[in-house]
């Protein structure tokens, strides 16, 4: 029998065992969200990538419809936020929907797909510091010198309380913001050859052999606004501020990707966008911004760029820390991995565990790394590209899983015509995200820039395929051994309160 009050023990499993609620509100929810969607980068690399390798003009009117995708997704999940709140988010939601050995599925491709996209960016991160080390004080390190020291200062601030986490990483997001609208606003006001040009919003620019590959890449920018439920646990109000943040999150990131796509378009030109951003790539935004706001200007954006990787670190970190909790106290994972540090009430173990994790990849492919000293391929073509799709494709399942399970989980419960419109919106995304998740998987070696016929492009995807395998093989085993643990799996901090009445 559980003794003590709930403002005590918030889980079934003790105070050691919980997350602190009441330690983030909306602003801080909304800043946490958005870091994991590194503006900065997206309109630096992805962008460009997507102008000149996918010869997609109408990159703005592709944001568009992919809103429209993720708006429609939104409904059903932040419906679902206001009924189940748990750290697990994903897999929560789908053990809710569709059962609990579909959610330890989840959870395993959960994990494996943010912690991909996390360790994704260690390569990016210090191929970009070791450059900005050699340019400006002539210093030459190793890429992976400055990736293992972010994994060391990530790791640290993960194990601090989550309040202070949203301060750095919102500082950093707003800077970063605040750039970015600055060059859009320089992009605009001194167009390029072809004027203040509204081509790229035509449909007809979306045409192409190039559209499903550029519709896999894109939706990638997108991946952080839907990680608002994993602090649910965390937040004051989650029944509320959960939904609200997920909405002004999807509406942020759809404007600001749509202005700076089209600033970007214009700042070149339509006609030129395509063959500037295949010869310069990232470097496209840095060239337009120098010719029009200065150099000075355009060294402060670098950093910048480098500072908005480290924000999408961390709050991909924090989302993987608090994955494993929910896993760990659920029994998917062993239950040292669901206790939190007691001073910050973070997910301690989990944090020390993607931090090892981190730390062994980057060692791995550092290790790999024959290259001369300054050359991409093996942090930015391979850790970063490889790791950052490979975590897509899973964020893209659990999606369209996700809006499976919403619709299960009020059809269930009796609630499908009060719910109509919102099933239907689920319905309309699961409908649309399976359809991306088959571009995705179809075209993965075009992501990749591997050879036709390379490996690659099966092994990789392969690695969402095996950890759905494994999660579902760890689902069954669980309910086989311990059924009354696989009864908790989705249900969070209601199991304590569902024991509860039950010992009472």
């Amino acid at each position: 029998m559980l003794t003590g009050s709930t403002s005590e023990i918030s889980t079934y499993l003790g105070k050691e065992r919980s997350l602190r609620a009441g330690r983030i509100g909306l602003p801080g929810l909304l800043l946490s969200v958005l870091a994991a969607t590194a503006p900065l980068m997206v309109v630096a690399g992805v962008m460009p990538t997507t102008f000149g390798v996918m010869g997609i003009v109408g990159q703005p009117l592709l944001f568009v419809v992919l809103a429209v995708v993720l708006a429609l997704f939104s409904v059903g999940y932040a419906e679902m936020s206001r009924h189940v709140h748990n750290a697990g988010a994903f897999y929560s939601y789908i053990a809710r929907g569709l059962g609990g050995t579909a959610g330890s599925a989840a959870s395993a491709v959960a994990l494996v797909a943010y912690s991909a996209m996390q360790v994704g960016i260690y390569g990016v991160f210090g191929f970009e510091v070791s450059g900005l080390l050699q340019q400006h004080c002539g210093v030459t390190v190793d890429w992976w010198i400055p990736a293992l020291a972010a994994v060391v200062v990530v790791g640290a601030l993960g194990w601090l309380k989550i309040d202070l986490n949203a301060k750095v990483l919102g500082v950093l997001l707003l800077i970063e913001v605040v750039m970015v609208l600055v060059c859009d606003v320089a992009g605009l006001a001194d167009p390029g050859p072809d004027g203040l040009s509204f081509h790229a919003f035509d449909p007809s620019t979306l045409s192409g052999a190039g559209l499903g590959t550029a519709l896999c890449f894109c939706i990638a920018a997108f991946v952080g606004f839907e990680q608002a439920p994993v602090y649910a646990e965390e937040t004051s109000r989650p029944h509320v501020l959960v939904a609200r943040v997920m909405f002004l999150a999807v509406g942020f990131v759809a404007l600001f990707f749509v202005l700076g796509s089209w600033a970007l378009s214009v700042a070149a030109g339509p006609s030129h966008i395509v063959a500037d951003s295949l010869k310069q790539g990232p470097n496209l935004l840095f060239g337009l911004t120098q010719a029009r706001l200065g150099g000075a200007f355009t060294d402060v954006l670098n950093l910048f760029y480098v500072t908005g990787m480290f924000a999408a670190m961390l709050s991909f970190h924090n989302v993987v820390a608090r994955y494993a909790f929910a896993m760990g106290r659920e029994g998917l994972l062993p239950a040292a991995v669901g206790r939190t540090a007691k001073g910050s009430g973070a997910p301690a173990v989990g944090s020390l565990l993607q931090s090892v994790v981190s730390l062994v990849v980057v060692a791995v492919f550092a290790a790999c790394d024959t290259r001369p000293q300054g050359d991409p391929t093996t942090p930015v073509l391979h850790l970063f590209t490889w790791m950052g799709n490979v975590g897509a494709l899973g964020v893209i399942a659990l999606m369209a899983t996700a809006s499976a399970a919403v619709i299960a989980f009020f059809v269930r419960r009796g609630a499908a015509r009060f719910q109509a419109w919102r099933l239907a919106a689920s319905g309309l995304a699961c409908a649309a995200l399976l359809v991306i998740a088959v571009f995705t998987v179809k075209d993965f070696g075009v992501l990749l820039g591997a050879d036709p016929g390379s490996s690659l492009s099966w092994i990789l995807p392969g690695i969402i395929a095996l950890a759905a395998l494994a999660g579902l093989v760890n689902g069954l085993v669980v309910k086989s051994r311990r059924p009354e643990a696989h009864a908790r799996i989705g249900l969070g901090n209601e199991a304590f309160q569902l024991e509860k009445a039950a010992s009472s």
